[in-house]
């Protein structure tokens, strides 16, 4: 029974699940708009809003907590958050990203999803 047991295995290992999260992340922060599957979308959203969510407080801890989720890849997006993304959403209470279902991929029939900032 799955009581309890929040997240995605996404069918992969922990390491694998990591690395996937950031790298999605990365390249949501840097371009504003990724399309991948709805799973992973789903997956993304809570990821990345809590790193949003920690780059509205400007301190030397939450700026290496978020250097630390990014990963060593994630340097010009942690720039990024810091710099241009966190003041945008300064007066909003979460809810800093959008997740719309696109039609099935041609190849293996998956449900694709673009998920953007708001």
């Amino acid at each position: 029974m799955k009581h309890h047991k929040s997240g995605r295995k996404l069918g992969r290992v922990t390491k694998q699940r990591t690395a996937l999260l950031r790298s999605l992340a990365i390249s949501l922060i840097k371009h504003g708009k990724i399309k991948t599957t709805e799973a992973k979308a789903k997956e993304l959203r809570p990821y990345v809003e809590k790193i949003i969510t920690k780059g509205k407080s400007t301190t030397i801890a939450s700026r290496r907590l978020v250097s630390s989720r990014l990963g060593s890849g994630g340097v010009s997006a942690t720039k990024k958050v810091f710099d241009e993304i966190a003041p945008k959403y300064k007066d909003r209470d979460g809810g800093y990203t959008r997740v719309v279902k696109m039609i099935a991929r041609g190849g293996d029939g998956s449900s694709m999803a673009v998920i953007e900032l708001v």
